[in-house]
């Protein structure tokens, strides 16, 4: 789904709430957003959206105006203009401001325009910059889809690095002398695969399956989860496929390596490696090494002391238990911490302690 969102102008769900993916992503990525809407019925078959009441049917390419503010569903188009911060926000951030060193408000940002315009606002860093949203652009997802499905195949892995690579610098610059924390990829694979309905021909060939359909909807299928969200993700992935951690940190380091030798006298990138899902002491040790070697291995080639830091989203029960331990963890190597920070990830936290669905609250 994240797809269409970032394509799509605003976002209007049957389903859903306030605390729901679809609306926290939304919110970050400025766009007007509406879920829970259950006055309307959604048919993704025949592409229309049904209001119960009166049975008005409204159709591909028709026009809405969507009010994220109040949850206004507008049956027309109407003008529209760029929010301002103002009441409660503005309030919360003038605080934040006087309180200067107590309190810092970071933004969620995975793109440079949306970094800049974070900084505009008085945003103190990056607090989160979620790197599979960066995978969605339809020059881009091919590439991806292609590692998933051959991930022995290096040209595509080199081919994500270099995009990453780009796009880290363009929020390092946006940032400049302020921290951005860097999650590496967290999501199932699934979420960046084609529906099995959505498969024929041509999309075989583009993905490396020559005509053959029925061998790719087979690997579809080889891929399936029952519950994806608690499969093979996050830090999960990066203990089965390490050379995409090694692949996400060449990209961190090697961004920030180029932005100071662009400007020696005013770079000063701050990239902040997160590590994702995390659950055991053994997980975090096992990520943060390899971060760690392929770090300072940049660091030795480019002959540049490029600062970062490692650290975690802690999101599982689990991790918040053994945090002190993670928070405590040595090289063996120089005897330096391994774990210079932690994040909280405060919705799949609360879900998975409470047993309370974000999505459906």
């Amino acid at each position: 789904d994240v797809g269409g969102m970032w394509a799509a102008s605003g976002i209007l769900t049957a389903r859903g709430g306030m605390t729901s993916h679809a609306a926290v992503v939304a919110r970050g990525w400025g766009k007007p957003c509406v879920c829970g809407c259950s006055d309307i019925i959604v048919s993704e078959v025949n592409e229309t959206v049904t209001i119960k009441d009166t049975n008005q049917v409204f159709r591909a390419g028709d026009v809405i105006s969507l009010n994220g503010a109040t949850g206004e569903v507008i049956n027309t188009s109407i003008e529209v203009k760029t929010p301002s911060l103002k009441g409660d926000l503005e309030v919360l951030l003038g605080w934040a401001d006087q309180q200067e060193g107590v309190m810092k408000i970071l933004a969620n940002a995975d793109s440079g325009p949306d970094a800049l315009q974070a900084a505009e606002n008085g945003a103190m860093g990056i607090g989160l910059c979620r790197t599979e949203h960066m995978f969605f652009s339809p020059e881009r997802l091919p590439v991806v889809r292609r590692w998933i499905f051959h991930t022995e195949c290096l040209d595509d892995l080199d081919h994500i690095r270099h995009f990453q690579r780009s796009d880290f610098k363009d929020l390092f610059a946006a940032m400049n002398g302020k921290a951005v924390t860097i999650r590496l990829l967290d999501p199932p694979l699934h979420e960046f695969l084609p529906r099995p309905e959505q498969v024929h021909e041509k999309v075989a060939q583009e993905l490396g399956f020559g005509k053959d359909v029925k061998r790719m909807l087979a690997r579809i299928e080889s891929m399936h989860e029952e519950n994806p969200m608690l499969g093979l993700r996050g830090c999960r992935l990066g203990i089965v496929k390490p050379e995409f951690t090694e692949m996400q940190v060449e990209a961190i380091m090697s961004a920030a390596a180029d932005f100071m030798e662009e400007a020696p006298d005013t770079a000063r990138p701050l990239p902040r490696i997160m590590i994702p899902l995390i659950g055991s002491i053994a997980e975090y040790k096992n990520q943060a090494l390899i971060i760690k070697r392929e770090a300072e291995r940049i660091r030795k080639e480019r002959g540049i002391d490029i600062p970062y830091e490692v650290g975690t989203m802690i999101e599982v029960p689990r991790a918040a238990l053994v945090s002190a331990k993670i928070a405590a963890l040595k090289d063996e190597e120089d005897g330096k911490p391994l774990c210079t920070f932690f994040s909280y990830g405060t919705n799949d936290l609360t879900q998975m302690t409470m047993g309370i669905s974000r999505d459906d609250s």
